[in-house]
């Protein structure tokens, strides 16, 4: 017996399933913290921790970034250095989500932590906010010994769209050197599905993607960290929820073109949302004690202070 379904079916499941998609991407943009947190809370400086806030790495009003340091002082310490989400086009350096349980974990134990803002859609588009981004990181390596950092022992972290801009940094030599970043140990992507961004755009994807990206290719190849990826680079490690139909299989692809690169590269998948993947990181537990056995394994420094 065949079931025969009432015309127009197939274009009302169509619709409900565009609807289901467009509020999952409108989530997704949230997760970067700004949502579920009052819309953006600020962050609560951790007991033991000092802040500098607004340091400028540049004219623009948003080329700017927060440093946390141990109260008690720091020498020659590794510094995590960590970029926010929001759909390419919102989030702060400030969000609860961002800094709370990591500078709560890391700072205590010696570790410097800096968070960082970069130009937003539409007056940055993602290649660009990339160099932004770069620019901050190779400001934060000259100054980092006056906070106690070490230039030389960065670990660089990103959430959501900041996982794509550090994953992106990460594949292309030619925008670490127009910024002039040193190297540094290892990069951790919280959760990008944006790998390969010409695969994303090619088929059905979220309007989001749309507005970052747009129509033109060569932006596409451009700002798609997979594209870029063309020789062996520090360490990395890809977080992604395995909630996320798109997120583990981009991680995977990445992962498995570094790794015949020559890098030392592997995904951790995590049954948690994609908000949660950055909110809960610092917190006790499993996760953060999987993203701390990669970490431990960058320098001796860093896994002497891991407790």
């Amino acid at each position: 017996m065949s079931l025969i379904q009432p015309a127009g079916a197939g274009p009302l499941r169509d619709k409900l399933k565009e609807r289901r998609a467009e509020r999952q991407a409108a989530q997704m943009e949230d997760d970067g913290g700004l949502a579920g947190e009052g819309r953006g809370a600020p962050a609560t400086v951790p007991p033991g921790v000092n802040v500098v806030q607004d340091v400028a790495y540049g004219s623009g009003s948003a080329q700017r970034f927060d440093v946390y340091m141990p109260q008690a002082g720091a020498r020659s310490a590794p510094v995590i250095f960590m970029v926010h989400g929001g759909g390419w086009k919102r989030g702060d350096k400030n969000m609860k989500s961002v800094v709370e349980n990591k500078a709560a974990r890391w700072v205590p134990q010696g570790f410097v932590f800096i968070s960082v803002n970069y130009p937003m859609l539409p007056d940055a588009n993602p290649l660009q906010q990339a160099h932004a981004v770069a620019q901050a990181l190779a400001a934060a390596q000259l100054k980092a010994s006056s906070w106690g950092g070490d230039p030389a022992r960065f670990i660089v972290m990103g959430h959501s769209a900041g996982a794509h801009l550090v994953s992106l940094i990460a594949s292309s030599p030619q925008i670490v050197a127009a910024e002039r970043v040193q190297p540094w140990l290892g990069t951790i992507a919280l959760d990008s599905a944006a790998y390969d961004v010409e695969e994303v755009m090619q088929h059905r994807h979220f309007k989001l993607y749309d507005e970052a990206f747009g129509t033109d290719q060569a932006l596409w190849r451009d700002a798609s960290p997979l594209a870029q990826l063309n020789a062996a680079g520090a360490p990395f490690l890809a977080v992604c929820s395995s909630r996320r139909r798109e997120s583990c299989p981009q991680a995977h692809g990445y992962v498995r073109k570094a790794t015949r690169l020559g890098t030392r590269a592997q995904v951790l998948e995590q049954d948690k949302s994609h908000k949660e993947i950055n909110e809960d990181l610092g917190a006790p537990g499993a996760y953060t004690e999987a993203v701390e056995d990669f970490m431990r394994r960058l320098d001796p420094v860093v896994r002497g202070l891991l407790r």
